[in-house]
Parts: C-alpha cells; structure tokens; sequence
C-alpha cells in the first residue's frame, strides 16, 4: 500500500500535538519499516518547515525533515499535476493539491486526520488511527 502524508499528520509528530501525536508517531514508524511506501507532496515539506521553525527552531526542523526524507519520498509531480488539482472539485486548493500528488505517486490512500476535506477526492483519506491496522 502506497500512502500520501498530509502535512497535519506530520505536524501531530513533529509538535506532539495531542491527542493525535501517537497514532500520527506509529503510523510513521510503521513506514519506516516500508521503504518506498510512503511519499508527502513537495509543497507539503515548505508548509511544514514555515510551520515548525517558530517551535523547533532552523536546526529543530532540518533535523525533522531530514529524518523524514530517510524513509518518505516526495511525490513526482509536473505542471500537469498541478492542472489536475485546479480542476479537480474540491474546495481546499491546498488539499486538491495533495491529492494531485497523491495521483502522482500512485498512492492508493491519503494519511489525513481532515478526512471530511477529502470528501469529493478520487483517493480514499483515511485517518492515522484507522489506517495502521491496515498496515499491519
């Protein structure tokens, strides 16, 4: 199973953000053990870097997305994959964008704990906590 990571469930690990930290924590550890199973969207490391580097620092969130690139690659996306996510009915652009990649990497599911955003995606969204079991 190829899965996208949406930047809130990165977010939940690298800011321990309860209660959603752990289940966000074990599915990462749970990829690390499946390389080349996971991948995040290009623009999802600029989110997240903007977003860490007030509570972690530049060194805290480098260190972040460093370990994070060990086992997560990001998905190939084209000017074409950012013409699907303009046409495709969502109402989240940043969202749409996220499933542009997911379309990229062939992902059969996007990690997200804003499953509801994803309604209208052509990628099922799964919850942390509801995917694991699947990984298992």
């Amino acid at each position: 199973m190829i899965v996208l990571l949406d930047t809130d469930v990165l977010l939940d690990v690298a800011l321990d953000r309860a209660p959603h930290g752990e289940a966000s924590a074990e599915l990462l550890d749970a990829l690390e053990r499946r390389p080349g199973r996971a991948y995040v969207a290009w623009h999802t490391i600029a989110n997240l870097s903007y977003l860490l580097l007030p509570r972690r620092g530049r060194t805290g969130m480098r260190a972040f997305v460093e370990d994070l690139i060990a086992f997560v690659e990001v998905s190939p996306t084209t000017t074409e994959s950012l013409r699907h996510a303009t046409r495709l009915a969502m109402r989240d652009f940043e969202d749409a964008m996220q499933v542009a990649a997911a379309v990229a990497c062939r992902a059969d599911v996007i990690a997200t704990r804003n499953v509801r955003d994803y309604a209208s995606s052509p990628i099922r969204a799964v919850t942390p906590k509801a995917l694991l079991p699947q990984l298992t």
